[in-house]
This record gives structure tokens, C-alpha cells and sequence, in this order.
């Protein structure tokens, strides 16, 4: 009788049963280099490095009651999870596990991964400053450019509360991503979760880049006369931005533009392009973010963050980019509203529009 009572203590319970797991067992471990890439959005080196980097707050250990999910594994699912955007029950179904585990290993993968975004997009320091607007210098010919800003959509269910905040202008919900890049397309500052009926510049003024840059915090006071303007840093945006001194976007062409004005838009286009292709690659990726989220709010603004890093590494590390990731490209009307036009930004702007054309 006591042994049978044993046998029946430390049967596992129903909710541990074995799940087909051969795909992620028997084939990924055969996987070449390109289905790596295919599949994970990154080859198994930089894999087995991230894991290494989230290994401290991931790992779990066995218990009495069920074997724990390998780190590798749950890392694993969460990558697939945001490269696909593929439902929960499909992504277990290719794993081998449950729908519970599946969402869980999202969150606590997102949740963990903020560290990885505070080392992955970092503001930069002075010397980093520095080194920004000498590449865009060298690359495109503009002085002291450190980069330039966007925005872009994320697909979202409509939330319960304040639902019609969320209705955008293309007709859908969604949640609104800003993000700054270098000259080589990597974010140096992000901001996300502000309802996609909002407009660009108005995101702009709530986000936290705006009380930076306009109280002049940690942005150098760095400063190169350019035609007889002393100017500082600044990022290029498009029209629907307001023009700073640290902030320059195009002249509005009413059809009535000089040729230094229509001159200078184009060299600011042309620099431009790096934040468009930073933003497609992003979303080529990491999928997740181009299909409709039905996950919580702040779970989509953690999953946001986390693709955005995971953009940094990729792009750090070298990963190949495939052209069949990119997302279908469909031109954002800019609506731009009346901005109030800062004098000193009108100055600065006059001042580079002058050195180009010289």
C-alpha cells in the first residue's frame, strides 16, 4: 500500500504531459547558417549570445513536480513569436509546448529584455556625439547631423477604454513608435504607447526626447559656425515636424521653392532615407509589428522596445538582412500642421541650406 501511494505522489500531473517537440529537438539542430537566419532572424552565434546575455534573469531550474523549458528553447520561442507574429497556439504547436508556456516565455523575455535594450540603445555621450556627426558628415555632407527621427504604426486590438484615441488616420488602431537613428540605422532613441490617432508632432513634444533636447540635457553644446551661424547637433524629421535649432526638416515646397531650397531638400532627403530603411528593416524583421497585436497594451509596448533592440544587435552583429522581409511598401501621406517656427531654427536651417549650395 505505501508503495503504491509513492507511485501515485510523484506521478506528474496532467498539465505536464509530453508535447511533439521533434522540430525543435531533432531538426533546428541541424539547421545551416541561412535557416538560422530564416527562421530566428539571426545566426546561431548571436543567438547563443543573446541567450548568454539573458541567461542571469531566464534561466530556471527543474523542480519535483516538471522538467523546466531550456533557456535556448524559451528564447527560441519568444524570437519566433516576434519574427512571425504568429498566434500563440501555433508557435506551441511548433515547439512542443503549451499555450501558457508560449505566452509566458514572451513575457519574461520582453520583461527581461529591457536591460538588453538599455545596452542596446543607449543616448549617446559626447564622444558618441561626436563620432555620429562625423559619419553622416563623411556620408551625406551634412555638418553636425546626428541622426534623424520618424514615426511609425503598430497595429493594435482596439482597447476597451478610450478605444476611439486609438483609431488612426489610415483607419485602424495602433500605437505610435518614434525612433531616432545614427547614421548606420541604428535607434539611439525610442519612445512608444501614445495612441496612433495623435500626430507626429505631438508625440514628439510628450516624448522624452523633446524635454531633452529643448532643456539642452545631454545633448553637447557642441558648436561649428556654419555661414556665420553657430550651430549645435541636430536630427532631420520631415514636415510634419517643428522646425528647432536642433531639429531641421525640409522647406514646404508650395511650388514656388529657390533652387538652394529645392537643393537642400534633396540633400535632406537623401540623408533621411536612413531612418525609412531603419524602420522597414525593423518591421521586415521582427513581423510582430506589422500585423495586428492582440496582446495588452503594455505588453505590446515591452514586445515595441524589445524588437528595437533586437533591430541594434542584429544590425550591430552584422546579420544579413533578406529583401523578401520587407514589408510592403506603401508611402505615409505626411500631414503637416502649422508649427510654430523658432527663429534660431529658421536661422540654422537658412545657415545649412547656404553651405550647400556653396
Amino acid at each position: 500500500m505505501y508503495h503504491i501511494l509513492q507511485s501515485r505522489r510523484h506521478r506528474p500531473s496532467v498539465w505536464t504531459f509530453n508535447r511533439a517537440s521533434e522540430w525543435w529537438g531533432v531538426i533546428v539542430p541541424g539547421f545551416t547558417n541561412t535557416q538560422w537566419l530564416e527562421n530566428f532572424r539571426m545566426s546561431e552565434e548571436t543567438f547563443i549570445y543573446l541567450c548568454n546575455k539573458l541567461r542571469p534573469a531566464m534561466e530556471r531550474r527543474d523542480t519535483n513536480f516538471r522538467v523546466c523549458v531550456p533557456l535556448k528553447k524559451r528564447v527560441a520561442i519568444a524570437l519566433w513569436k516576434l519574427a512571425t507574429g504568429s498566434e500563440y497556439r501555433s508557435v506551441g504547436h511548433l515547439f512542443g509546448a503549451s499555450i501558457s508556456t508560449v505566452c509566458r516565455c514572451v513575457q519574461e523575455f520582453c520583461a527581461t529584455d529591457i536591460k538588453l535594450v538599455r545596452q542596446q540603445i543607449r543616448f549617446p555621450d559626447q564622444e558618441r556625439f561626436k563620432e555620429m556627426a562625423a559619419y553622416i558628415e563623411n556620408r551625406w555632407g551634412l555638418p553636425q547631423c546626428i541622426g534623424a527621427i520618424d514615426g511609425s504604426h503598430i497595429p493594435i486590438i482596439a482597447p476597451q477604454d478610450y478605444h476611439c484615441d486609438y483609431f488612426n488616420r489610415k483607419g485602424w488602431h495602433s500605437i505610435i513608435l518614434q525612433g531616432v537613428v545614427d547614421g548606420k540605422g541604428l535607434f539611439w532613441n525610442v519612445f512608444t504607447g501614445l495612441p496612433g490617432s495623435l500626430h507626429d508632432a505631438r508625440v514628439l513634444r510628450l516624448s522624452t526626447l523633446w524635454e531633452v533636447a529643448s532643456r539642452g540635457n545631454h545633448i553637447p553644446a557642441s558648436t561649428k559656425n556654419i555661414a556665420g551661424v553657430n550651430v549645435g547637433y541636430y536630427i532631420l524629421g520631415d514636415s510634419a515636424y517643428p522646425l528647432q535649432n536642433w531639429l531641421l526638416k525640409p522647406f514646404i515646397d508650395t511650388g514656388q521653392l529657390t533652387a538652394e531650397q529645392r537643393f537642400y531638400n534633396m540633400k535632406i532627403s537623401r540623408a533621411r532615407v536612413v531612418v525609412e530603411n531603419a524602420f522597414g528593416r525593423l518591421k521586415g524583421r521582427w513581423r510582430c509589428l506589422m500585423k495586428r497585436n492582440d496582446c495588452a497594451i503594455d505588453l505590446v509596448k515591452s514586445m515595441v522596445l524589445t524588437c528595437c533592440a533586437l533591430h541594434n544587435l542584429c544590425e550591430s552583429h552584422g546579420e544579413a538582412y533578406e529583401s523578401a522581409w520587407d514589408p510592403p511598401s506603401a508611402a505615409e501621406p505626411v500631414l503637416g500642421l502649422a508649427q510654430p517656427v523658432e527663429e534660431e531654427g529658421r536661422d540654422v536651417r537658412e545657415a545649412l541650406m547656404r553651405y550647400l549650395n556653396s
